[in-house]
């Protein structure tokens, strides 16, 4: 999932080499972090948040397959 998150993220932003993805495991319950530049904090995020939620709901149905449950976080 991680490197799937990656691949968006830097096919969103003006500076993907600052485009950092960790994975945190618990069980059946992974978390995923996003960290970008300031500067592209709204392309990723999106009007409205549509795009952050677009990417959950990839993020989401991919997973389902592995029957894991995974969160996605846009931190700064």
């Amino acid at each position: 999932m991680k490197e799937l998150v990656e691949v968006i993220a830097k096919s969103l932003v003006e500076k993907p080499d600052e485009v950092v993805v960790t994975e945190k495991v618990n069980g059946k319950h992974t978390t995923i972090e996003l960290r970008v530049a300031p500067s592209d904090m709204g392309k990723v995020i999106g009007k409205q948040g549509r795009i952050a939620k677009a990417i959950r709901a990839v993020v989401k149905a991919a997973s389902m397959k592995d029957d894991i449950r995974v969160d996605v976080d846009i931190v700064e």
